[in-house]
């Protein structure tokens, strides 16, 4: 009798199981997504920030745009440039001043 109250508990474990792995990939599709995105704002930030140097913002908004993301912010100190750039849900920070050795800065 008592492997009559066993039978079929094989399959409720096995959907229990698939529902798990299941879960469990989307949320790994969703980590590697956001660190994606994450590594493509911070390149894009620094792309975005050295270009600013020599072009202004029109050049911070022009290789960010290139580079899939979207200037959130732009600020200009010191002959510094600051800007924050935006890929998908990341947003990353750069910070470029002109090298000492730049004839044209």
């Amino acid at each position: 009798m008592a492997a009559r109250q066993e039978h079929g508990q094989t399959l409720p474990l096995m959907a229990l199981v698939i529902v798990l792995i299941a879960a469990t990939l989307v949320v790994v599709s969703r980590v590697g997504v956001l660190v994606v995105d994450r590594s493509r704002a911070h390149a894009a930030a620094d792309a975005a920030a050295l270009a600013a140097i020599h072009g202004g913002r029109p050049a911070a908004v022009d290789v960010a745009t290139r580079n899939h993301g979207t200037l959130v912010s732009y600020v200009e100190l010191n002959g510094s440039v600051e800007v924050r750039v935006r890929v998908g849900h990341a947003t990353a920070l750069a910070r470029a001043a002109p090298s000492e050795s730049d004839p044209s800065g």
